[in-house]
């Protein structure tokens, strides 16, 4: 996992993404890719025109000048490798471009202020179209610990082992692992199958089940996220049930709105 891809944009949560990044950067001895995306203006009302959005668009600009001039003096005095990308439009759009040959991305899962992008949707967006880890952070995320514990919200499914076989070289950072199954994975791989597997690359995890109440399945994995101390969770980016919850629905999303800790997704 040497390349990250960093989402640069001037909001509330780029200096959340950044400590993520570095960290993550160090951890792989790896490559940051700073992608600084100036996002194309909104514009309503009296202001659409051309005159109007161009004018929006010049502020864009002016400001992802500057944000980008203070992120590099302070990536100057970094020890690790980077290099810059400029881009114009869609922020999802742009990171799914840029996106083709990163290992990691990181990125918000959510951002408080109303007037900032919209993150979650822009998550869900990016998980949903490139086969690559999501690292989904909230915007007071102060760091990533590689070397704290991950738990994997283990449901058997495509989308987890894709995201668990992508991320073995993280997983192999953690103090430990664990699998967490909820309620019935017999239509899919069993947790006793992804822990053989971690095994065969020298990664121990332990396996919990415990059984689906009326509790929604997104608390009881926090609460075993808050119990088992984890640093991350990693997760299949849709609900436990594909027959019952649509890509982006149920568990995920409430996983975006809410987790207190960083996730990993994939899709």
């Amino acid at each position: 996992m040497k390349n990250i891809l960093l989402l640069v944009h001037d909001d509330a949560g780029q200096e959340a993404r950044l400590q993520t990044a570095l960290d993550l950067t160090r951890a792989f001895n790896g490559h940051l890719k700073c992608v600084d995306i100036v996002q194309m203006p909104a514009v309503i009302g009296d202001y659409y025109n051309e005159a109007g959005e161009a004018m929006l668009l010049a502020d864009e600009r002016n400001r992802e000048a500057s944000n980008r001039e203070a992120l590099e003096a302070r990536l100057a005095h970094e020890d690790i490798a980077w290099d810059w990308v400029d881009l114009v439009g869609d922020i999802a759009d742009c990171v799914i471009a840029a996106a083709g040959l990163a290992d990691l991305i990181v990125i918000n899962r959510k951002l408080d202020s109303p007037a900032g992008p919209d993150m979650q949707g822009i998550a869900g967006a990016i998980a949903t179209h490139v086969r690559k880890p999501l690292v989904a952070i909230s915007e007071d995320c102060p760091r990533f610990d590689v070397t704290g514990p991950a738990l994997i919200a283990w449901d058997g499914s495509p989308p987890v082992m894709a995201t668990m076989r992508a991320c073995t070289p993280l997983l192999a950072l953690a103090a430990n692992v664990h699998l967490l199954t909820i309620g019935d994975e017999s239509e899919g791989v069993s947790a006793e199958e992804a822990a053989a597997y971690l095994s065969r690359h020298d990664i121990p995890a332990t396996i919990q089940r415990i059984e689906q109440r009326e509790t929604p399945i997104h608390v009881h994995i926090q609460e075993e996220c808050s119990g088992q101390g984890a640093s991350y969770c990693l997760m299949g980016a849709f609900g436990h049930s594909r027959v019952t919850e649509a890509l982006f629905g149920g568990v995920t999303q409430q996983m975006l709105k809410t987790s207190r800790i960083p996730l990993v997704l994939g899709h």
